[in-house]
């Protein structure tokens, strides 16, 4: 394949520091070595991008695959004008891949809106108009997100992923109710390349910047090819990325748990203290037993309280990821797979 330094917009497009161009729609795909369902997943894009009044551009994000990059699509698009590959120095993961190929697309392409899915076809590509739909239905104001309606998956991701829903709504106060899938507005990629959250998970930094949001109802597909490499550990890792996003809140609402169990421990040893002290009833053996679970227990919250309150504050004062002043440090130059 050929390298590329720099995609050429100069013609006819308006340069990124201004409001972007008009026609153009792009496409931000992150890839770990699905590169069978990608093809095919971009034949079926190809298709749609038929249908569009606008031209359609394809970024893939190769999150440092160990797999080859093909040097050819087994097709030839005839409605997408260009399919760039942007290779990753190292493998970041989804959600870190999905940053960067934004914050690419933010510097490089300027375009009206840009569309993020995922390359094995869960992410349907007859569902793209749908999104684009409700967004011209708020006038490019919000950004547009597919609630996922039913999804397919068997038993046991169903179920970790109800008690994943459980703990975050615990943890952050908020329901998850998107994934990657969504059509973002220009101006609001704008503000997105300034949120450092978005270095740990996408959706859960556009809702904690607070940007407008509209939802569309779609089913999840199924993969067009192949396995999925999402195991165990990495399912962990992304649930807690989402729920690190809300840190603060996380915080706040730990130190407030930890300060409600320390006042019914405390409760619980003045009650047992009164009834020995001012009382003829016999307290039993256990009794003594429980008061010193409840004064270990009280240090131990005490602990969690301060180290709650501590990180509360490091997390406000920390240096974070900026997309806009640190993604070149994790890309290569691009590569033309076609156009």
């Amino acid at each position: 394949m050929v390298g590329l330094v720099r995609v050429d917009c100069t013609a006819g497009v308006i340069s990124s520091t201004t409001s972007g161009p008009v026609s153009e729609l792009c496409f931000c795909i992150p890839v770990f070595n699905d590169w069978s369902a990608a093809a095919r997943m971009l034949a079926a894009l190809d298709g749609v991008a038929a249908g569009l009044a606008e031209t359609v551009s394809v970024l893939l994000v190769d999150d440092a695959s160990t797999e080859p990059v093909p040097g050819v699509l087994p097709f030839r698009p005839t409605a997408i004008r260009r399919i760039h590959v942007l290779p990753l120095r190292r493998n970041l993961g989804h959600q870190r891949a999905i940053a960067l190929g934004l914050t690419h697309v933010y510097s490089e392409w300027p375009c009206r809106a840009v569309v993020v899915m995922d390359a094995d076809g869960e992410d349907a590509p007859a569902d793209v108009p749908r999104l684009l739909g409700e967004l011209a239905a708020h006038d490019s104001q919000k950004a547009v997100f597919a609630a996922r309606a039913r999804r397919s998956e068997g038993l046991r991701f169903w179920l970790g992923y109800r008690a994943f829903k459980l703990l975050h709504r615990v943890l952050t106060g908020r329901r998850v109710e998107v994934g990657n899938f969504s059509v973002l507005p220009w101006h609001l990629l704008e503000r997105l390349v300034g949120v450092s959250e978005v270095w740990n998970h996408y959706a859960a930094a556009v809702y904690k910047a607070r940007f407008p949001v509209a939802q569309v109802p779609v089913p999840r597909a199924q993969r067009l090819a192949g396995e999925s490499r999402m195991n165990f550990v990495a399912l962990v890792t992304h649930g807690l990325s989402a729920i690190s996003v809300y840190g603060e809140i996380v915080g706040v609402r730990l130190l407030c748990m930890a300060a409600a169990l320390i006042v019914l421990a405390f409760a619980g040893i003045l009650a047992t203290l009164g009834m020995r002290l001012f009382t003829t009833q016999t307290i039993p053996g256990w009794a003594t037993t429980l008061t010193g679970l409840l004064c270990v227990l009280v240090v131990g919250l005490s602990t969690i309280l301060t180290l709650a309150v501590l990180f509360v504050l490091q997390a406000r004062e920390r240096t974070t990821f900026l997309p806009l002043r640190d993604h070149r440090h994790y890309v290569l130059p691009e590569r033309v797979l076609f156009g």
